[in-house]
């Protein structure tokens, strides 16, 4: 039985565990679906105090900058919540000042089968990076990188318009942006259309440059194994000169935006919602920045297809390690399981034998969101998908899990009665949607993974930041129109600026991780 596992037993009496919340507005709005819910009393607090006899309380909450100021201040101070969300920076902090609790035995105890399955779907990573001198200070946030694929998401209206076929080279890609700048393909008799939309965050999961410049063999966001077997990181390889060059020969013809730079996503999104741009690259979910496009004219069509590269090899499709947060306990705190507990049952109420998916985490408003923790299998989409090609292939839908279920019920009601919000899980789940070149590009053996998955080095803690922010801005430049030959003075900056001693000290990881 589940509830017979320490991980799923209930405290009697009750006790309580304090937090602090960052909020938004879009927290705000999930809320005001929900009548009769707060971020303190609801479905997710009330399931936890019902089921484990834990009551969360929270000692203040903030939204954005002023959440991440005052936890700043907090952390320094040394007044910690019983249980906090923190950066692999501030893990290291704390357990230097000896603050929090090595949770290697409570995580080995109290975390059920099914949550260790789950958390293992990222592989070691994501604990190695929550591990100081072999204890496990901390319980990692788990992000998914295989969530991290890019795909090419066209407009096949403007393809069809302008008697184009899909691209399967670079080449393509900038002939089709050519065409959908200067051959009107909305056929208004205006200069009034974009080639290619990019953000100013350039590595923004959507609408960024990420799948673009992979085309060109380029990886400037992860760390790539050389012909030596050593770690390099992406960003200062000659293969991203060559991007960045076709980046600003489009920018010099006015396939991009020319106010890109001051441009973040909700801008961009705005002139895909108006009709003005025919192409980006963008992660699975990108079908609903698309899908804005189609409130008012719903003969307008997106597809997604896979990046492609600038010979007639498959590219490699880039795939970040994201696991940056991680939840740590206060030393003293007398229940240190009890984040443990609600990790379990987060993952049991959504995707265990006792699943109420459309309660607890999609109803179909995200409602998972007003829970403090908020684990997901790192492979649950891509479940979901392989789960609805077998339903497709069978005719059979009666075995569908609850997510792939909720799934199909909005495809279903896309196909059946034409709900616009149903065209975007259709454009990701459906037989050629986002999902099924993601399985492409797993059979073809083109995910390419971040090499790196280990805790900050000393230096990146110290001059990441800097360097990361040295590349944005060179980049930005050039792009806009400053020498080509300015990258080779940004390698040489980023070296001398700490980035050969990154190199060195993840290279020494590198090496110790393969003897283990």
């Amino acid at each position: 039985m589940i509830d017979q596992h320490p991980g799923l037993t209930k405290y009697s009496p009750s006790i309580e565990i304090h937090l602090v919340r960052e909020t938004s507005e879009s927290l705000e709005n999930i809320l005001n679906e929900l009548p009769g819910e707060t971020l303190d009393d609801n479905r997710w607090s009330r399931l936890y105090e019902q089921v484990l006899g834990i009551e969360v309380k929270y000692d203040w909450k903030a939204k954005g900058d002023l959440y991440h100021r005052k936890l700043g201040a907090v952390l320094a101070s040394g007044n910690l919540p019983d249980v906090a969300k923190v950066s692999a920076q501030q893990l290291r902090q704390l357990n230097s000042a000896g603050l929090i609790q090595d949770l290697s035995s409570v995580y080995e105890t109290y975390a059920t089968p099914f949550t260790k399955e789950i958390m293992n779907q990222e592989g070691s990573g994501p604990f190695e990076a929550a591990m100081i001198d072999g204890n496990l200070m901390g319980i990692p946030e788990i992000e998914s990188s295989i969530e991290r694929a890019q795909f090419i998401w066209i407009r096949t209206d403007w393809l069809e318009t302008l008697n184009l076929d899909p691209p399967t080279t670079m080449d393509d890609v900038l002939e089709i942006s050519k065409a959908f700048t200067n051959n009107d393909p909305n056929q208004s008799g205006e200069d009034d259309t974009l080639g290619l939309a990019i953000t100013q965050h350039l590595w923004d999961p959507v609408l960024g440059i990420t799948g673009f410049m992979a085309g060109y063999g380029a990886y400037p966001t992860i760390w790539v194994e050389n012909e030596q077997g050593e770690l390099v990181f992406g960003g200062v390889q000659p293969e991203v000169k060559v991007g960045l060059k076709a980046l600003q020969e489009m920018y010099h013809d006015g396939q991009l935006d020319h106010e890109f730079m001051f441009k973040d996503g909700v801008k961009v999104e705005n002139l895909v919602e108006k009709g003005k741009v025919g192409m980006f690259y963008g992660e699975q979910w990108a079908s609903f920045v698309a899908g804005t496009s189609r409130l008012d004219d719903e003969s307008v069509q997106w597809q997604a297809y896979p990046i492609v590269s600038h010979s007639k090899q498959l590219p490699k499709v880039p795939l970040k390690f994201s696991t940056n947060y991680f939840l740590v306990v206060k030393e003293g705190y007398d229940y240190p399981e009890a984040v443990i507990k609600m990790i379990n049952l987060h993952l049991e109420k959504n995707w265990g034998e006792t699943a109420e998916y459309e309660v607890y985490y999609s109803t179909p408003f995200p409602v998972w969101r007003v829970s403090p923790v908020t684990p997901y299998p790192a492979l649950k989409n891509l479940e979901a998908y392989r789960q609805l090609e077998q339903a497709r292939s069978s005719g059979d839908y009666s075995n569908l899990k609850p997510e792939a279920r909720a799934i199909q019920k909005n495809i279903d009601h896309y196909m059946n009665q034409h709900d616009k919000s149903g065209w975007g899980w259709e454009r990701t789940y459906g037989p050629e949607g986002a999902f099924s070149i993601l399985e492409q590009y797993a059979a073809n053996d083109q995910l390419l993974y971040d090499h790196f998955v280990g805790a900050p080095t000393n230096t990146m803690i110290k001059m990441k930041p800097i360097l990361d922010d040295l590349m944005h801005d060179t980049f930005i430049d050039i792009i806009l129109g400053r020498s080509i030959d300015e990258f080779d003075q940004f390698v040489d900056d980023w070296h001398r600026m700490g980035g050969a001693e990154m190199t060195a000290e993840v290279n020494q990881w590198y090496s110790e991780r393969d003897r283990k």
